[in-house]
């Protein structure tokens, strides 16, 4: 049995559904939301690359690598995104949190909020993680900002560690949180997840 079974997690109107192709529709209009390929620092696929994107995800989830998700509006079923637990080290209980983009109409609402909260909650209360990494590049100060704001603690930078989309090379910035420090980031994700909207 693999440490990362298939899962369906689901909280505050938002699902996350184990990838399939048949989201693929649904993954082209969200990335649309916004045209979001064509930001730099984002691994976001172009309309025409999705299929191949989707299929290196669930390739990588054969492998044992990545478990991808689709982030679903319980609602009305509409993809808003997707998410994965990736570098997933069974031998030390450690995944990470990465190739996550939402539909630009849902950034800067409760979807990343409880998106999050719903996988640390299942990698530390279910998986029992000890840690739970994020990687992101070094230009991408919105993703730093958010990653912060959760509680990760900031590991460093590995340079010259990976290739961007139009060919340079990107510093990689890493963070952590250990599951000691879990129970406050928990309490601070409830908290702003109650605030009214």
């Amino acid at each position: 049995m693999s440490f990362v079974s298939p899962i369906t997690l689901r909280d505050r109107g938002i699902e996350l559904r184990p990838m399939t192709l048949e989201h693929e529709a649904g993954l082209r209009s969200a990335a649309a939301d916004g045209e979001l390929w064509n930001i730099r620092v984002t691994s976001v696929p172009e309309p025409e690359q999705t299929r191949q994107y989707m299929e290196d995800a669930l390739a990588m989830r054969e492998a044992g690598h990545r478990f991808p998700f689709v982030v679903v509006e319980s609602d009305s079923g509409r993809v808003l995104g997707t998410t994965s637990f990736h570098d997933i080290v069974p031998a030390i209980r450690r995944v990470e949190i990465g190739w996550t983009w939402y539909a630009k109409s849902v950034q800067r609402s409760h979807v990343n909020t409880t998106c999050k909260m719903l996988l640390l909650t299942h990698a530390f209360e279910t998986l029992y993680c000890h840690v739970v990494g994020w990687r992101t590049d070094n230009f991408n100060f919105a993703s730093q900002a958010a990653i912060e704001r959760l509680g990760a603690k900031k590991d460093g930078v590995i340079r010259g560690h990976a290739l961007r989309r139009d060919g340079t090379i990107r510093d990689t910035v890493m963070y952590s949180l250990r599951s000691g420090e879990w129970p406050e980031v928990k309490a601070q994700l409830m908290h702003a997840l109650n605030k009214p909207r």
